[in-house]
């Protein structure tokens, strides 16, 4: 692409702006961010797990985490430039079974599943991108590669609130296809039907979901980012590594009432 030429001596340009770029980068079109409480999630666990389930009489949750979210994104009919994104989100669960009043927890690890959607603005666009890193043999890949946007999820790690354990209740359980590839890393197939006993827990889960377009931007331009700080070297001498670390001050002395809050009360 040939470089272009841009006035920057008009004296509205700020200190140090050298000239003026064009880049490609994915721009942000539409982004949303949401704070659900997820009541009740049913956790699944393989056969084997399954059995201490049925002998549980109590349970405590103990953590969660976020496993895979999978992303769907999809126009919405008769509203240009608007999709609809579907997220599933797979959380490994771990529960301290309880099989007897006096006897110690068992830690048990299932997956709960939830299911999200969400409608952003993606604009529109008429064309398709190819690309010199594709093989030639390959047109299938290159042929995919559309004009769609491109749907990304962030997600906060999720808080652990309850868990119990009852009896199934079928009519309210609806279980997706869990993935393969989740199923090998427990070691085995979920029992996904209709059990004497359940596990349900409830987590609080924060997430934003963004719709980014690739575009081509104009930008202004300081300078290379050439890095200001040497290379320091490592050393495998331990004493060493550990000399370098400042005395943790703040451990020892807590700071009182608003102090390193990071709030602004205005006084000065």
């Amino acid at each position: 692409m040939a470089e272009q030429e841009y006035c920057i001596n008009d004296g509205r340009t700020p200190e140090g702006f050298k000239e003026a770029v064009c880049i490609d980068a994915m721009r942000v079109y539409d982004s949303c961010c949401d704070k659900d409480c997820l009541e009740d999630l049913r956790v699944y666990f393989t056969t084997e797990k399954q059995c201490l389930i049925e002998d549980a009489v109590n349970v405590r949750l103990r953590n969660v985490e976020v496993i895979t979210v999978y992303i769907d994104l999809e126009p919405v009919p008769f509203n240009k430039g608007f999709y609809s994104v579907d997220m599933t989100f797979f959380f490994d669960v771990c529960v301290d079974v309880f099989c007897a009043p006096a006897t110690g927890p068992i830690p048990v690890n299932g997956i709960a599943i939830f299911n999200k959607k969400v409608i952003l603005y993606g604009s529109e666009g008429n064309v398709k991108m190819f690309s010199s890193d594709y093989d030639l043999d390959d047109l299938d890949n290159q042929s995919c590669t559309t004009v769609l946007p491109k749907a990304t999820v962030q997600v906060a790690e999720p808080i652990a609130l309850a868990a119990r354990v009852c009896d199934c209740n079928p009519c309210c359980d609806s279980c997706c296809r869990i993935p393969e590839c989740i199923c090998k890393r427990y070691g085995g197939e979920f029992e996904t039907g209709h059990r004497a006993k359940c596990v349900y827990v409830t987590i609080g889960l924060f997430t934003i979901v963004q719709i980014t377009r690739n575009v081509q931007m104009l930008i202004p331009a300081y300078d290379f980012c050439i890095p200001g700080k040497e290379c320091v070297t490592t050393s495998d001498n331990p004493c060493e590594l550990f000399r370098r670390i400042e005395f943790p001050t703040d451990e020892f002395f807590p700071p009182k009432v608003g102090e390193n809050t990071g709030t602004n009360c205005g006084c000065e």
